[in-house]
């Protein structure tokens, strides 16, 4: 009988993800465009010095640190998750309509602070709402969830260098000798901001009711500053995404200098989604194994190791080998990160944990790394930069059975 309930609140959390895997599809879709080139685009396309171009990607986290706080703590007080995340979808989508028209330094800075207002709080707010769905479905159905994100990735990457080859075609586009290898590559940001406007059709299908509704009392906030193994995860996490994001960010200008075109990054992403979507499937088993806290150890020391290979490979074939790790990484650190905090994060503040985890990855830490790896590469080079970040990583995974206590459910 006991049986037969769990497996009935199992099916019933999966019928209601059918929505939420399509968003995670549609949405991951269009990150999956602008992430592998918008370096590049910065680089080559506007011109930006290496400076620059570490200015405009550290805007990114830097609105981040103001806007994820808040709309996670407006989502936990007004339990209108799902609302929420259609609303900063449509913002993204205009966002990414204000960078097609941007153009100079100050312009493109400008338009990217405005699409981050939204863009940099769909993805904690969509963990949030995720993981309340999929609360009483097993270990398994996040992975089975967001390995549809991958998906729809993995198929942006591959398509793309063919809608703007087309693109390019159609507007008889051609390189420039001493300017873009891809003078079309602005496309992106229409293609992005289509993608992200279906992303807030199918978030209006998102479940408005149950666990992904409760709400937060004013101040219950204040339950997160005396938790313990939260801040020590928060610590932790400020250092790995310090480490990770400037390399990522700069990944194309990394393939560029091996002698790589848009081509190259294209294959060395697919080399990297290959292998990421079988290990987010199995994410469930590996949490089941490892526990929450082990993911993160494991995807970290490996993240570190794909670095360090890179700095010192120049063979085409090796370094897209080497990228295959890449999927280590995101199962350990993607996942493992927002399992861990949903464990030891009150049920009823859960978006604000998200979003303060994000802001303090993906905005703090971000900012001081972008900026850093900007300055770096112009002093030193891409391969100091990847070889010093990956030791870094490496030595911080080896650490986090110390930095982090073993989680336990909190109250509330």
């Amino acid at each position: 009988m006991a049986d037969r309930k769990v497996r009935g609140c199992y099916d019933r959390a999966m019928f209601r993800s059918l929505p939420l895997t399509l968003f995670w599809f549609v949405y991951m879709g269009s990150v999956g465009i602008v992430l592998p080139y918008y370096s590049l685009y910065l680089k080559e396309n506007a011109g930006l010095s290496g400076t620059e171009l570490g200015w405009v990607l550290a805007t990114l986290p830097l609105v981040s640190i103001v806007v994820q706080p808040f709309w996670g703590h407006v989502a936990d007080r007004t339990g209108a998750r799902s609302r929420i995340v259609v609303l900063l979808s449509i913002g993204s989508a205009l966002g990414y309509l204000a960078l097609a028209a941007a153009g100079g330094f100050w312009s493109i800075l400008f338009a990217t602070a405005a699409m981050a207002v939204f863009g940099t709080a769909v993805l904690p707010i969509t963990v949030s709402v995720s993981l309340a769905i999929l609360r009483d479905a097993g270990p398994h159905a996040f992975g089975f969830v967001r390995v549809w994100g991958t998906v729809g990735y993995f198929l942006l990457i591959v398509s793309f260098p063919w809608i703007l080859q087309s693109y390019q075609a159609a507007r008889g586009f051609a390189p420039a000798e001493s300017g873009a290898s891809e003078p079309g590559l602005g496309i992106m940001f229409i293609v992005t901001a289509v993608l992200a406007a279906v992303a807030a059709l199918v978030g209006f299908f998102l479940p408005r009711q149950g666990v992904v509704s409760m709400r937060a009392a004013r101040g219950d906030w204040r339950l997160l500053l005396g938790n313990h193994a939260y801040i020590r995860f928060l610590i932790f996490s400020f250092a790995a995404y310090l480490l990770a994001q400037g390399p990522m960010w700069l990944f194309p200008i990394f393939v560029r200098s091996r002698g790589g075109d848009i081509e190259t990054i294209r294959n060395m992403w697919v080399y990297m989604l290959v292998v990421e979507i079988p290990l987010v499937l199995a994410s469930g088993s590996g949490l089941q194994r490892l526990g929450a806290r082990g993911l993160l150890g494991v995807g970290v020391i490996v993240g570190g190791l794909r670095w360090l290979l890179s700095a010192f490979i120049h063979d085409p074939q090796l370094l897209s080998l080497v990228q295959t790790l890449h999927g280590v990484t995101v199962v350990g650190l993607l996942m493992g990160g927002p399992l861990y905090l949903d464990v030891v994060a009150p049920e009823k503040l859960r978006s604000t944990a998200q979003a303060l985890l994000s802001m303090v990855g993906v905005g703090i830490a971000g900012i001081v790394s972008n900026l850093g790896s900007g300055w770096l590469l112009d002093i030193a080079g891409i391969n100091a930069l990847y070889a010093a970040t990956g030791i870094g990583s490496a030595l911080l995974g080896c650490l986090v059975w110390w930095i982090l206590p073993a989680p336990e459910r909190a109250e509330g």
